[in-house]
């Protein structure tokens, strides 16, 4: 556990915790996985149903083995002294494929009223995932957790941590997964596409054993699948201030941050822009600070960080584009940033800024600046183009 620096404990998971409280999660497991430890899954359960989580799990086989696991991780409640708790399963068979949705909706919720669990025994011939694909649709749950064996879905050596809808779009045309060694998980990749078309709003991909740590930690272990074009970013809003805030620790502890006091926080959270995905999930942070350089007609793009599942996906890119267009705006004459992590680096330089000497920003930039940072810091620049053609006209 880490600690903010106004000083409230977080972990990562609260990132994710938020997200979840007061939606639905289905979660559907392969047939090959209902041998598999099911430790990962039951504790990412049970910290679900704390969250105030409505969970349903989709389970093929003899719910026996599963309910223990419910039970030792106790996402089950505990047994009263004077009688046992019903458990909350309900068993779908063939049957059921008949009933409307409307029907299944309320049949499911007339069972899972009194409890944020409900597990959904199917029969082993059931199409996995088509079966789960269609239930998710029908329930209008918003997220689904699909757990297979192999996992998320790897690229050669890459791992593609997250996929939005145009990029789905693109494997699923013709020899395009193929080409990229994904053919054998084409129909799951139709599946998927079927899911997000249908309303579910993300689907994720893992194996049982990474569950816990795909949902609830910024690297994940499989792959996360979005509706729509993911990324939109926009000004901080004061409700965005203490999430962006423990993203700038995160990037501190990293080193990849230089330390700030409360009142540095605050200016950078007040000139900052975030990155949101889904609709809600803060992504990435910075902040365009120009107060101190406004003689020079200069900006600072300060604080920028993505959290690890979203590096290389893009995200950094979209907030220095968001903040060069501000800058343009107001027009200043130069943008500059920072770096001392090398990525950090490549990064600024592939997006047109070129390396200069501390002197070649403002003087104001330095003051009580840490001279071991200093030692270190690259400094990058980049003119406007607005201001460059008024300078020459």
């Amino acid at each position: 556990m880490s600690r903010a620096p106004g000083g409230d404990p977080f972990e990562e998971k609260d990132f994710y915790l938020e997200e979840f409280r007061g939606r639905s999660v289905l979660f559907a497991l392969a047939p090959a996985v209902t041998d598999a430890d099911l430790a990962s899954l039951a504790g990412a359960v049970a910290d679900l149903v704390r969250n105030d989580t409505r969970v349903f799990l989709w389970w093929p086989a003899a719910e026996r083995r599963l309910l223990a696991a419910l039970r030792r991780s106790r996402a089950l409640p505990r047994p009263r002294k004077d009688r046992r708790l019903p458990v909350p399963v309900v068993r779908l068979d063939a049957a059921d494929a008949e009933v409307s949705p409307e029907a299944l909706r309320a049949a499911l919720w007339l069972a899972a009223r009194r409890t944020r669990l409900c597990v959904l025994v199917v029969p082993p011939s059931a199409s996995f995932p088509r079966d789960a694909v269609e239930l998710a649709v029908g329930l209008r749950v918003p997220k689904l957790v699909l757990v297979d064996a192999q996992g998320g879905l790897d690229v050669g050596a890459r791992r593609l941590s997250f996929v939005d809808e145009n990029l789905l779009d693109t494997l699923l045309r013709r020899g395009e997964a193929e080409w990229s060694g994904l053919g054998e998980r084409r129909a799951l990749l139709g599946q998927v596409g079927a899911a997000l078309a249908g309303g579910v709003e993300s689907v994720n991909l893992c194996t049982p054993e990474g569950v816990a740590e795909e949902l609830f930690t910024y690297v994940g272990s499989g792959t996360l699948f979005t509706q729509g074009d993911y990324c939109h970013v926009a000004p901080l809003a004061l409700d965005d201030f203490a999430q962006a805030e423990r993203l700038n620790e995160r990037g501190r502890r990293e080193g990849l941050l230089k330390p700030r006091t409360p009142e540095e926080m605050a200016e950078l959270l007040a000139s900052g822009f975030g990155a949101t995905v889904c609709g809600r999930h803060l992504a990435g942070v910075a902040g365009l600070l120009t107060a101190p350089y406004a003689e020079a007609h200069a900006g600072e793009i300060v604080g920028l960080y993505t959290i690890t599942r979203f590096k290389g996906e893009g995200i950094g890119g979209r907030l220095v584009n968001r903040l060069l267009a501000e800058a343009e705006s107001r027009g200043l004459e130069y943008v500059f940033a920072c770096a001392v992590d090398r990525r950090a680096q490549q990064f600024f330089e592939r997006l047109g800024f070129e390396r200069v000497s501390a002197d070649a920003v403002p003087a104001a930039k330095w003051v009580g600046y840490d001279r071991r940072r200093r030692a270190r810091v690259a400094v990058f620049r980049r003119r406007l183009a607005a201001r460059a053609a008024v300078a020459e006209g």
